[in-house]
């Protein structure tokens, strides 16, 4: 975002660092090797509030539909944690849009700030999590008003999580934030038809035509949305 140079991804001990546009001291596992750094905030300031508003303002009832408009958001850029809200958002207003279920504006917007405690930058390869499962996590958490202590309605979480990060997995090498968020909607929707009797549609996913926008290099045919 400031010179266009290839970032730098630490390993184990993370470097302090100042965002070049708030000037807010942190600590960073991502940075650029002259020395800029934008934290997250910065980051995702703009394009997080146009996903946002397109997500809550569409009336779609197909999910992937839903995240493909979002993911073609031209400032959108290939990787990033804004995915995990995507997904999130695109699963909870096509629920909301259905019926089945009520679910309101302020539901989708307690996903977006629950994703915002777990979904951070580069930390699918720090910790192996990616955003995107606890976006969906959130989803199933307010549908079925699990929390800490809670039975079914966790396991119900956990099981709809497990089965995210199980498919993703299959993904990775090196992560795709796109493939990811469809891959994540696909599991998704026969799950809240088997868990909740929601029936969302789907109909195709296009073919992906980004792959040379990747900045750790496409897994091109490896993928099952590659525009051969």
């Amino acid at each position: 975002m400031v010179c266009g140079e290839v970032l730098v991804y630490l390993e184990k001990t993370p470097k302090q660092v100042t965002c070049e546009h708030c000037q807010k001291s942190e600590y960073t596992y991502i940075h650029c090797p002259h020395g800029h750094y934008v934290c997250d905030d910065c980051h995702n300031r703009t394009v997080l509030g146009r996903i946002k508003k397109l997500i809550l303002m569409s009336r779609l009832l197909d999910p992937v539909a839903i995240a493909v408009q979002a993911m073609d958001i031209p400032e959108l850029p290939m990787l990033g944690c804004h995915y995990a809200y995507i997904a999130g958002g695109a699963l909870m207003v096509a629920i909301r849009n259905k019926g089945t279920i009520v679910v309101s504006d302020d539901d989708v917007q307690e996903v977006f700030v629950r994703t915002s405690m777990q979904a951070h930058g580069g930390y699918c390869g720090l910790t192996g999590v990616c955003g995107i499962a606890p976006a969906v996590g959130a989803c199933v958490a307010i549908l079925s008003g699990s929390k800490c202590g809670e039975d079914q309605p966790q396991f119900q979480t956990m099981t709809a999580v497990t089965r995210v990060v199980q498919a993703i997995t299959a993904l990775t090498g090196p992560s795709c934030c796109q493939a990811y968020v469809l891959t994540t909607l696909q599991v998704m929707i026969p799950f809240l038809r088997e868990q909740f009797a929601i029936r969302l549609p789907q109909g195709d996913v296009p073919a992906c035509h980004k792959s040379a926008l990747h900045p750790h290099g496409c897994r091109t045919e490896q993928c099952p949305w590659y525009a051969t």
